[in-house]
């Protein structure tokens, strides 16, 4: 079983369209390196799987683990050398979504701007569509 990565913050972003791209996530320069910086230490590990579990007070929530291959159903993303896999039930609600990473002086986390959330709940770990 994969253990965790990090704690991830999904924020609803409104007023923006989404943009066709090739990938289903797309990822910031700052979260394929902080990607590359976490795997560099696992070099069993071939990236990070992206899943979506029924967890929070608003239904839904990311999760990610460390994963050692890509899962028959995984949808991949390969940015800037970093490989990102989606599990399939994860893989609508991150339709046109911008992975990010974020480091501040109280907190390091991965957040998800996802266009298609309909709602969060205040603490911002889980959401709706």
């Amino acid at each position: 079983m994969a253990s965790s990565v990090v704690r991830a913050t999904v924020r609803a972003v409104s007023k923006r369209k989404l943009q066709p791209t090739r990938a289903a996530l797309t990822l910031t320069p700052s979260a394929v390196q902080k990607i590359k910086q976490l795997l560099k230490d696992k070099p069993e590990h071939v990236g990070v799987k992206v899943g979506v579990r029924t967890r929070g007070c608003n239904g839904l929530s990311y999760t990610l683990e460390y994963t050692k291959s890509k899962g028959e159903s995984d949808e991949e993303v390969v940015q800037d050398g970093v490989r990102v896999f989606i599990e399939k039930k994860a893989q609508l609600t991150l339709l046109g979504t911008e992975m990010d990473y974020v480091e501040d002086k109280l907190s390091s986390e991965f957040i998800f701007n996802n266009p298609n959330i309909k709602g969060t709940c205040g603490c911002g770990e889980s959401f709706n569509i």
